[in-house]
């Protein structure tokens, strides 16, 4: 019987519409595979809201406040709303090496075997630094919402909307996950040559600046505090990727011809 599955090419070419087919599929098992951790997210919502809240409380049991608090009132149908947030949140975590690999994966077809290779190792590094990430804020949220909170005035109402504090928190968590792929970015494409060390190290001030910017548009309160607290942990990533590029440029000089590692825009020894 024939196989329904259409052949691939022996050197990954594909035509524009295996590419559209190719990303639909990807992007359904990514889908697929957040949705099915999303359930674990709905069957313990009431301990992972416990813990999303403990920062704010402990905010209140610290100042002896108690208009410090979370509010539902919004809308009668913010309770499910919050916790439909929650279980995506949880599945979107949870399912983090399945949709990474799919995004590496829709870029294999198109790599040398080596480059290949290489692409596998940085899909086993970037789960680790995803997770990395996302427990650094954990670790920062009750000092980032403790320093927040402490702007309030003293016998003032501080009456959170669940929705608002909600996307505070997850979106605070998947922005440092996110933020912590970047030095996986960044020796990937020194390894495919196309971001050399002397760019990185030379082009520092841009890298900064755009991490700034980055950190503003990703964290979701308006205070620089919070952009600080993502910029600070990248611009460290950055630097130890230009370090871990730098070796990887050593090892390739020693092993490929001078004429081989000499950049695009230089003169080579031929």
């Amino acid at each position: 019987m024939p196989s329904l599955r259409r052949p691939r090419h022996p050197e990954g070419r594909m035509s524009l519409a295996d590419h559209f087919r190719e990303l639909r599929n990807r992007a359904f098992i990514a889908a697929l595979a957040v949705l099915v951790c999303a359930v674990l997210g709905w069957i313990y919502y009431q301990d992972l809201f416990d813990v999303i809240l403990r920062p704010l409380l402990e905010v209140r049991d610290e100042r002896g406040d108690a208009l410090v608090n979370i509010n539902f009132g919004g809308s009668i149908t913010q309770p499910f709303s919050v916790r439909l947030t929650v279980s995506i949140f949880v599945g979107v975590v949870l399912a983090s090496p399945v949709w990474i690999w799919q995004i590496w994966g829709f870029l294999l077809p198109g790599l040398r075997p080596r480059e290949k290779r290489i692409a596998l190792a940085y899909f086993l590094v970037s789960v680790p630094l995803f997770f990395a990430g996302c427990a650094l804020a954990a670790w920062a949220l009750p000092q980032t919402v403790a320093v927040l909170l402490s702007f309030t005035p003293t016998g003032a109402a501080n009456l959170q909307d669940a929705m608002v504090y909600l996307h505070f928190i997850l979106y605070f968590i998947v922005a440092f996950g996110i933020a912590f792929l970047l030095p996986v970015i960044m020796v990937g494409l020194n390894s495919l040559r196309v971001l050399p060390v002397r760019i990185m190290i030379k082009g520092w001030r841009i890298a900064l600046v755009g991490i700034l910017i980055f950190a503003a548009l990703v964290t979701p309160d308006p205070s620089a505090w919070t952009m600080i607290a993502l910029s600070i942990p990248m611009f460290a990533l950055y630097w130890c990727a230009v370090a871990v590029s730098a070796l990887l440029e050593r090892r390739r000089r020693k092993r490929d011809p001078d004429w081989l590692a000499t950049p695009d825009d230089q003169a080579s020894a031929l």
